[in-house]
């Protein structure tokens, strides 16, 4: 038995409104607050829903955008699609989120489906600085955005930090504390993220040459924005006949590569040695504004202090048990088993 379609005209009738007003209400058009909630019963009693692919046929135009991210599972990406969603709920707009994967043939198959879906915009991250093609949007008026990397040639509104001022004052941190061999780790080549803070860290490096800061691209490496090529590239630079003292790594997960340049995924078959706790460095970092879901972080989380009792307030870091205050901090006192000994006052 074929189910009845309720249309926009039942939904009149049984609201005492013309079908004009039905379709002013669903489609956000000027009408009394009686009357709007009027239909809106009527609409949820009889069981209808707007038929939406009809609008976008009138309207030339969908309740929907894209938005094209290079890495769905980088962090910063997973956190800006959650903003775009929130802050597009509030326009009834959906969101239908694309993973390019930092292929620009993805990418275009993305970009020509959304074209041809005709939807109300499009917020990208471009994988390629170069190869990304906005043209067909722009010429059809499709609005777009280009968030974190603007591709050349491209005159669209942009958000997007300031990578090569970024790039710029890591690096001079690092000069500013004695180190002189900086490496840097830097994303895909024609990624303007990757060569604008490339752009800042040889910025800082060529201004310090003589205060005898080392300026060689031998110590710079393109990865590809991900854990495995933060790994391989520090392996490399490890390897160097006279190694960096210091690295500038250019992004987030890169960054926990490098960090772990030893660490090889466990295999079938392969001996079951003892895991072992890496250190954990003194590694300043810069991070970028993204969606933070109005939760306000807590004064002094992700920096454990010194038990309460012993009063020394200092800052200290999860290591080992029984660490001891006095050779530090010197407030005299152990920590619990669950504790460590703080940092040294230098470091505080």
């Amino acid at each position: 038995m074929r189910t009845q379609v309720v249309t926009i005209h039942d939904v009149a009738r049984a609201a005492g409104v013309s079908p004009a007003t039905v379709s002013r209400v669903f489609n956000g058009g000027r009408v009394t607050p009686e009357r709007a909630q009027s239909v809106q019963q009527a609409a949820a009693a009889l069981g209808f829903a707007p038929n939406r692919l009809a609008r976008s046929l009138r309207k030339q135009r969908s309740s929907v955008i894209a938005l094209i991210i290079p890495d769905i599972e980088n962090p910063f990406f997973t956190s800006l699609a959650r903003g775009v969603e929130d802050a597009a709920q509030r326009t009834s707009l959906s969101v239908v989120l694309c993973n390019s994967d930092e292929d620009t043939d993805k990418e275009r198959r993305y970009l020509e489906v959304a074209l041809g879906e005709q939807m109300a915009g499009v917020i990208v991250a471009a994988a390629s600085q170069d190869d990304t093609d906005l043209g067909p949007l722009i010429a059809r008026g499709v609005p777009v955005v280009a968030v974190d990397r603007r591709p050349h040639d491209a005159e669209v509104d942009a958000v997007r930090a300031d990578d090569r001022h970024g790039g710029e004052v890591a690096t001079r941190h690092l000069l500013q504390a004695g180190y002189r061999r900086i490496a840097c780790i830097t994303g895909p080549e024609g990624a303007s993220t990757s060569e604008e803070r490339l752009a800042g860290y040889r910025a800082a490096l060529h201004a310090a040459r003589s205060n005898g800061a080392v300026a060689d691209d031998a110590y710079v490496r393109h990865a590809d924005f991900r854990v495995e090529g933060g790994r391989a590239a520090m392996r490399e630079l490890l390897a160097l006949p006279e190694p960096p003292d210091a690295v500038f790594v250019t992004n987030n997960l890169m960054t926990i590569g490098a960090l772990r340049p030893r660490w090889r995924p466990r295999t079938p078959g392969a001996s079951r040695r003892p895991r072992r706790r890496w250190p954990r460095p003194n590694r300043p970092s810069q991070t970028r504004g993204r969606w933070t879901g109005g939760r306000r972080r807590r004064p002094g989380r992700g920096q454990p202090r010194c038990w309460p009792r012993h009063g020394c307030g200092r800052t200290g870091s999860p290591a080992r048990p029984n660490g001891c205050c006095a050779s530090t901090a010197n407030c005299g006192t152990t920590y619990g088993p669950r504790w460590t000994a703080c940092r040294t006052a230098s470091r505080h």
